[in-house]
């Protein structure tokens, strides 16, 4: 870009540090944005261990705004959502000091665009409308995901997950309506809005995941975290988060008896920040639930094998890139293989039920030089397929065509004075 813009950068959560999927998104977006741009990030801390990290991001953006938000109180606080009709998604995160600093930044910079992440964040950038363009990056269809929790829960939270699903589709719908462009993370989540907003076909497109293969790669210096001669099966991800807390239950009950018939030294490792009650009731003689570590990459260097059994995830799932990335092949679901695009040959190996995935890590176990090959073959795929600058470049050219008249003006007069 010609010239350097100052951007709004709105998104729901700290985006540092990457250790979690929406985090190593926003983080990378980040990233690529202040390269060539003065970013003016405002987000949201929920989780106080995060406040440290805080002098990362000041030293990446021209100014900084944080609140505070206490996930318990915030719950509670959503539900007056349910008196004035709106998604509790947006009472959740609606904050008086995040709209005030939104409205001070305008006031006192003169702003270029707008960048969303979350459409829960649309609610500060829609009163900007339509004197500062506004972009969002939805990564998933997240009304989809309430609906998908409600057959899963009981009465009432089975209908309050239905009213959100489909309430947060209607506020999903104005937003992508009122923005210049939406983005969603993959073509089957782009394609399936597209199915149920119609009016929003031609104004969303797919940006994917990428992943840091300087990062996630082998390293003869990472130790070990398990026993000598132990086979260790990994999950990892977010411990506090539904999907992950149903597929390890899921792999718990209905897989691992199972393994453990043909290999009774196996132990699954589940790896990952706050696991929730449900996750903590697993842990027993087979099964480990660490809690946070502080780096992951030794558990999937040294596993035997990479599960991912995620019934109700939606889109690319980053934990299942950074398993190829360390070349370990994973075994998951096929909505998610689908979301990457690797084969079976690829390192990506599709399982639909308890049997299918049984069947293919006794396949890895008993196979460890076809595991490692495999293992070859999903790092390479990941290099070549899964590189964060190829997928984030689509947003420079939809950000240069929202410049405000000042910027544009200053490009074309640096370009006819050259």
């Amino acid at each position: 870009m010609a010239a350097v813009s100052n951007i709004l950068f709105l998104v729901h959560r700290l985006p540092y540090p990457p250790n979690k999927g929406d985090k190593v998104r926003s983080y990378h977006l980040l990233r690529h944005l202040q390269k060539n741009h003065r970013v003016f990030l405002g987000t949201f801390i929920d989780d106080p261990d995060d406040v440290q990290h805080l002098p990362v991001l000041q030293a990446m953006c021209k100014d900084l705004h944080v609140e505070h938000i206490e996930p318990r109180s915030a719950k509670i606080k959503s539900l007056s959502g349910l008196l004035t009709g709106e998604p509790l998604t947006l009472t959740y995160y609606r904050n008086a000091g995040m709209q005030r600093w939104v409205q001070q930044t305008v006031a006192e910079h003169k702003l270029q665009a707008c960048v969303v992440f979350s459409s829960a964040m649309a609610q500060y950038a829609q009163p900007l409308l339509p004197d500062l363009p506004m972009l969002v990056d939805f990564v998933d269809v997240d009304s989809a995901k309430w609906t998908q929790y409600a057959p899963a829960h009981r009465w009432p939270l089975s209908m309050v997950y239905r009213r959100e699903g489909r309430r947060l589709l209607a506020y999903e719908r104005a937003v992508a309506t009122q923005a210049h462009c939406s983005y969603f993370v993959t073509p089957n989540e782009t394609a399936l809005f597209v199915s149920q907003a119609p009016e929003a076909k031609g104004r969303v497109q797919s940006m994917g995941n990428g992943v840091d293969c300087d990062f996630f790669k082998p390293d003869a210096q990472l130790a070990n975290p398990f026993d000598q001669g132990e086979q260790a099966l990994v999950f990892t991800g977010a411990m506090d988060y539904w999907p992950n807390i149903d597929g390890v239950s899921w792999f718990v009950a209905d897989m691992l008896p199972r393994l453990l018939a043909r290999h009774p030294g196996l132990r699954f490792y589940i790896v990952g920040r706050s696991p929730s009650p449900q996750v903590k009731a697993l842990a027993g003689a087979n099964v480990v639930v660490t809690g946070t570590v502080p780096d992951v990459r030794p558990y999937l260097q040294h596993a035997s094998a990479v599960v991912a059994p995620l019934r109700v995830a939606r889109g690319i799932q980053n934990k299942i890139l950074e398993a190829m990335a360390m070349q370990q092949p994973v075994v998951t679901v096929s909505s998610c293989a689908d979301a990457i695009g690797a084969t079976a040959a690829q390192g990506l190996l599709r399982a639909d039920t308890a049997e299918e995935f049984v069947a293919a890590l006794l396949e890895l176990l008993q196979s460890p030089t076809d595991r490692v090959a495999l293992g070859e073959c999903a790092r390479h795929y990941v290099e070549q397929e899964c590189s964060w600058q190829a997928h984030l470049k689509k947003i420079d050219h939809d950000l240069a065509s929202t410049l405000a008249p000042s910027v544009a003006s200053a490009s074309s007069t640096a370009t006819a004075t050259a």
